[in-house]
């Protein structure tokens, strides 16, 4: 199951859907907001909680044995789904995951302040529906600066209505309130954590502070991708992700094709694998 990025969606994942459907059964889910998936519209704030629950229902009813993949906030509600569904993930794959209240419990206090200010900034132009002020900084933050400039008009007025669902994103990645210490114990084994050893300070130091708590998982730096690299350096991120899933064993064992299995019996058990956008 793959969880896509703010401001993105479940087709940033095609072409590493491409890559895995070989070997797996492949999903990718769209959060509230994205795509056909309504936005979120409760009064309550948002949580990962409420997100994981979202994914959760787009998982095969059979699937005893799951492999999550999320990207920056996709990260933060993989890790959530992966508590929730506890001895059934079998691997997790973090790309520049962003649970940023991490951050204030570990009294981290400029990277959090600096976080806090582009949620500020989403919250603030986002309240009076400036969408362009807010994508604008979000957008130079996490892609560079020049990065809003650089898009053609058609890309900054998409890029301005995908932002809106991050309005909510903000409190799920700032009210969670679970230890550092308790992800170590409820995520598996088999974690793998991916960063740019030059990405934004927060992002830096979330991932010192889950490399100082979880030293059993897995830690590989990506240098050049940047934050945005899942989307636009599929070519180092994919056969590294690819890699990893592949090598993490599963609750069950893979199917097999015997020699005595005519060509009909063997599409039937390939039918089974595939890849899936839930748009």
């Amino acid at each position: 199951m793959l969880v896509h990025c703010s401001a993105s969606g479940a087709r940033q994942w095609c072409r590493l859907m491409d890559d895995l459907k070989v070997d797996f059964h492949v999903r990718a889910v769209n959060l509230f907001g994205y795509g056909k998936t309504p936005p979120w519209s409760i009064e309550a704030p948002q949580t990962l909680e409420d997100q994981a629950r979202l994914v959760e229902t787009a998982l095969p009813t059979n699937a005893d044995s799951v492999r999550l993949v999320g990207h920056s906030f996709g990260g933060s509600v993989a890790m959530k789904l992966a508590a929730r569904l506890s001895g059934r993930v079998a691997s997790l794959v973090l790309l520049e995951t962003n649970p940023f209240y991490l951050l204030r419990q570990s009294g981290r206090a400029e990277a959090f302040a600096e976080a806090m200010e582009l949620r500020d900034c989403v919250k603030k132009f986002g309240a009076v529906g400036d969408w362009v002020a807010a994508a604008e900084r979000f957008a130079d933050y996490w892609g560079g600066a020049g990065s809003w400039q650089d898009m053609p008009e058609e890309r900054r007025r998409a890029f301005a209505e995908a932002l809106k669902p991050n309005y909510f994103e903000w409190d799920a990645v700032m009210d969670e309130t679970t230890p550092v210490e308790e992800w170590a114990r409820l995520l598996p084994l088999g974690t793998l954590v991916v960063s740019d050893p030059n990405t934004v300070f927060p992002i830096r130091e979330i991932t010192a502070i889950l490399r100082l708590a979880c030293p059993m998982w897995t830690y590989k730096e990506i240098a050049g991708g940047g934050h945005m690299a899942p989307i636009t350096r599929p070519d180092v991120i994919n056969p590294l992700v690819g890699s990893f899933l592949r090598s993490q064993p599963s609750r069950f064992q893979p199917p097999t094709f015997s020699d005595d299995m005519n060509e009909e019996e063997i599409a039937v058990s390939r039918s089974r694998r595939g890849a899936q956008l839930i748009l």
